[in-house]
């Protein structure tokens, strides 16, 4: 099995002044999609082979800055900088492929439009219709040789942009949020509407798994969007309404699991759990291998037609007329009305609350704390030292709720049978000593003052 990735250089300045296209070097935003796409092809394992590189300025500086992210491999062994590869037309970079030699089995190529474009389609028709700037593509073809590739003769497996790959690139090109203007029910209905958008947005950067920022953003807009129709729900009834919102719910879940893993990788590569490196090693592994099987579940659903289906029929719905003459007869009133039903609630559940208090009534008063926080954003004259408070809240118990799932992952991986009792006796040292933070969040929560003593 051969396989070809082809890479078209990151984003280049245009020619100023006496610069010719072959010196054009890339601009700051071609730096930044060079290096986020430096972990894709060492995740899909394009720079295990040979690299050709064009020798225009742009191309080579696109290497340079892949190079760079990846200092413990030795690109530069194994690059080729070709003039042959400084062309734009498909035919020459056809023949150009068909001359390669054999024993090359994995081959990166970093070159131009329209040749890489043309290339790929005349290799497998199902190609991306543009490869944008910073752009991959892998092929994977039969085992004959290079000479023998003929149209339609690979697969491909893989295509990927800079803006799927990196979610601070991502963000220059997302959908803007609305500015707050208008009657409450224009708002709302702008809010829900560029969330929605979001979510769709946000799914290629979810699909392709290499910055898991995308994930967390698809879930917060998607427990947000529920989270908002509640809000609404709990003050006007709409038919239908009840049905969607459980659709979300649904939808938000499946991503749960996933998203413990990705905080808990995170916070594991950041600190150093009290455990030997072998246990680490065992528990990264295993970690990474739930990741990745989550991941490819999660993948399917969101691939699936029934899913898009769902998520249109969310759009159409809250752009329905129902919805619209529901949201108009909300008010500020109305909708402090409810919020202050939902303080008084929080403020019972909160003194109710002790230090030897079941977890998951931490848990249930961190879900009503985001009800609270939620609503209290339709009313943008809710006052910032409430919602500030609200924040504040959110945070000690959301990081008391990381420590729950840290500890649950631990349980899991000890209780996996390909664990030894030193590495099952080690994480369960490690989750009893988790008690400790637990404990002194516990008191910090205890010890908040009623919701109803801040103005709301």
């Amino acid at each position: 099995m051969r396989h070809l990735y082809l890479m078209r250089h990151a984003k280049a300045k245009q020619p100023s002044g006496d610069m010719t296209d072959h010196q054009r070097p890339l601009r700051k935003r071609g730096k930044r999609q060079a290096a986020a796409m430096a972990y894709v092809l060492q995740r899909w394992q394009a720079l295990e082979g040979e690299i050709y590189v064009s020798t225009a300025a742009r191309t080579r500086e696109t290497f340079d800055e892949i190079a760079v992210q990846l200092p413990e491999h030795t690109l530069v062994d194994q690059v080729h900088f070709d003039e042959d590869l400084y062309t734009f037309d498909g035919a020459g970079l056809q023949a150009w492929l068909k001359a390669l030699p054999d024993e090359a089995e994995r081959v990166l190529v970093i070159g131009h439009n329209p040749a890489l474009h043309d290339l790929a389609r005349w290799l497998d028709n199902t190609a991306p219709h543009s490869l944008p700037t910073g752009s991959v593509l892998h092929f994977t073809l039969s085992g004959t040789a290079w000479k023998s590739v003929e149209q339609g003769g690979a697969k491909l497996t893989g295509c990927l942009t800079p803006e799927a790959a990196s979610y601070p690139l991502f963000k220059r090109l997302a959908p803007q949020p609305p500015k707050h203007k208008g009657d409450t029910a224009s708002r709302i209905c702008a809010m829900l509407e560029h969330q929605y958008q979001m979510i769709r947005a946000l799914e290629p950067g979810v699909i392709a798994g290499v910055d898991p920022e995308f994930l967390h953003q698809y879930r917060v807009n998607l427990r947000r969007s529920r989270a908002v129709g509640e809000s609404v729900h709990a003050i006007t009834r709409v038919p239908g309404f009840k049905k969607m919102l459980k659709r979300l719910k649904h939808r938000a879940q499946a991503t749960s699991d996933l998203r413990d893993i990705d905080v808990f990788l995170e916070d594991m590569g950041k600190t150093s759990p009290p455990l030997s490196s072998v246990t680490r090693k065992g528990l990264t592994q295993w970690l990474q291998a739930s990741q990745r099987e989550r991941h490819q579940t999660l993948c399917q659903q969101l691939n699936a037609p029934e899913y898009a289906e769902e998520l249109e029929d969310w759009q159409r719905f809250i752009a329905s007329d129902d919805v619209g003459k529901a949201l108009s007869k909300l008010t500020p009133k109305r909708i402090k009305a409810v919020l202050d039903e939902r303080i008084a609630r929080h403020d019972e559940d909160l003194a109710a609350l002790s230090l030897d208090a079941q977890d998951a009534e931490f848990h249930e008063l961190r879900k009503g704390v985001k009800r609270i926080r939620y609503l209290a954003d339709l009313n943008p004259q809710t006052p910032e030292l409430f919602l500030t408070e609200l924040k504040h809240r959110q945070g000690l118990l959301g990081e008391y709720q990381d420590l729950c799932s840290r500890q649950a992952w631990l349980d899991a991986f000890g209780a996996s049978p390909d664990n030894d009792p030193q590495q099952q006796q080690e994480c369960s040292q490690w989750r009893a000593s988790l008690e400790k933070p637990k404990l002194a969040l516990r008191k910090k929560v205890v010890a908040l003052k009623p919701l109803s003593n801040v103005t709301a």
